[in-house]
């Protein structure tokens, strides 16, 4: 890759969401936005490489893609109207002004429109997930389990259905927000957790994404101070984020939580994320989000892996799984389990979860299954998880990781 498709690469993950959200506010065309958000870092492609990368790579793309955008509407006799309210759009750098809320960010107002209650809450997530993150469809699709085509409807008729009801592009004022609370907590978790732990491609972390969603994060949390969830939510992104640097070696091989080194783990962060837990638990009581942060701050705070309170661990996944029954968590719980009392009542767990057919095409059952029988010495049955393992996993250094284990018990 060279040097200027680097940047133009740094770009999309760092300004696509800025872009995207600008050009909505400015044409409430959603499909324009995205269209032009598109034809601007081709423009940098093009262009970079002779006219060097600008200092403000963000202006420079979203300049670029407003003009795209007046130049489509110039042309489009159907859009006369368009085109004046276009006219007097304000210069990309201007911040936008405050709505009743308060709020400037277009970013975050993107996600208030997006998590409408009008709309399912899937379709809230996914559609946030592909104009403010730039996560492609089948990234979205994975992250929900889902068929691709099935996603790509489901967007389709997200975007539609914004348009055809003329939902406002705003945060609404307080007496509505706890209406687009689940959503808005929804989309900065899955945006989290794409950058924690992408779903595909080269790398196993997106810093981008992770950063963009704490950002958010503040944000809901200064303006939602009462609601615990919001709180919650974010000190489970900074006390995982805490551990980032210690994920991955030096040779960018991933390296389990047990075999961290936990000096590397960023105290000043876990500090903050543990204050906000503090205070979340200190304004009503636990949902998914926040229960989610206590079971993080049981590893935030052991000095070494044999001072984790596993027990604790297990309790707090069984009552996350009370209100939030899902398979994953199901299978969260199955992993405490089996630190806490012993890998046979884990695989208890784990089996009860695939012989009921859940969770077919995500790589972390037989994965987890794989672990299990490889610390009760079946050795044989693993080599078998782990390759139906492999089979699923999507991305190269949690793949390596496979491949070494099914190694390491003769597969």
């Amino acid at each position: 890759m060279s040097d200027v498709e680097a940047a133009v690469a740094a770009a999309f993950q760092q300004e696509w969401g800025h872009v995207v959200a600008t050009l909505i506010r400015m044409t409430g065309n959603w499909d324009l936005a995205e269209e032009c958000a598109q034809d601007a870092f081709a423009a940098a492609l093009a262009r970079w490489p002779t006219d060097g990368v600008p200092d403000r790579p963000g202006a420079w793309l979203t300049t670029t893609a407003r003009n795209r955008a007046l130049d489509r509407l110039r042309r489009s006799k159907t859009e006369a109207v368009k085109l004046q309210e276009v006219a007097a759009m304000s210069v990309p750098d201007e911040p936008a002004s405050p709505d009743d809320s308060g709020v400037t960010d277009d970013r975050l107002r993107l996600i208030f429109t997006c998590c409408h209650p009008a709309l399912t809450l899937e379709a809230r997530v996914a559609l946030t997930l592909r104009t403010l993150a730039g996560l492609t469809t089948p990234e979205i699709a994975r992250a929900f389990l889902v068929p691709e085509a099935t996603m790509a409807k489901r967007l389709t008729r997200a975007k539609h259905k914004i348009r055809d009801a003329g939902i406002p592009y705003r945060v609404p004022p307080a007496h509505l927000l706890p209406d687009r609370t689940s959503g808005v907590l929804a989309v900065l978790y899955l945006l989290f957790n794409e950058g924690y732990s992408a779903s595909a491609g080269a790398q196993v972390r997106r810093a981008d994404l992770t950063a963009e969603a704490i950002r958010l994060g503040r944000l809901l949390a200064a303006l939602m101070p009462d609601e615990p969830e919001a709180a919650g939510l974010l000190a489970l992104m900074l006390l995982q984020d805490a551990r980032s640097a210690a994920r991955l070696d030096d040779d960018g091989e991933l390296v389990t939580l047990e075999d961290q080194d936990r000096s590397r783990w960023d105290a000043a962060k876990i500090a903050v994320g543990l204050d906000f837990l503090d205070q979340a638990l200190r304004r009503g009581p636990a949902g998914p989000y926040l229960l989610q942060a206590a079971i993080a701050a049981c590893h935030a705070r052991a000095l070494t892996a044999a001072d984790t309170d596993w027990a604790q661990i297990a309790v707090l996944y069984g009552e996350l799984h009370r209100i939030l029954p899902t398979a994953v968590v199901e299978l969260n719980r199955a992993v405490a389990v089996a630190m806490a009392r012993g890998p046979a009542a884990g695989l208890a767990v784990v089996d009860e979860l695939a012989s009921g057919g859940a969770l077919t095409t995500y790589y972390l059952l037989p994965a987890t299954r794989a672990d299990l029988l490889r610390r009760l010495d079946r050795r044989a049955e693993a080599a078998t998880s782990y390759r139906e393992a492999l089979a699923l996993v999507a991305t190269d250094p949690e793949r390596r990781f496979l491949q070494r284990r099914l190694a390491q018990v003769g597969g």
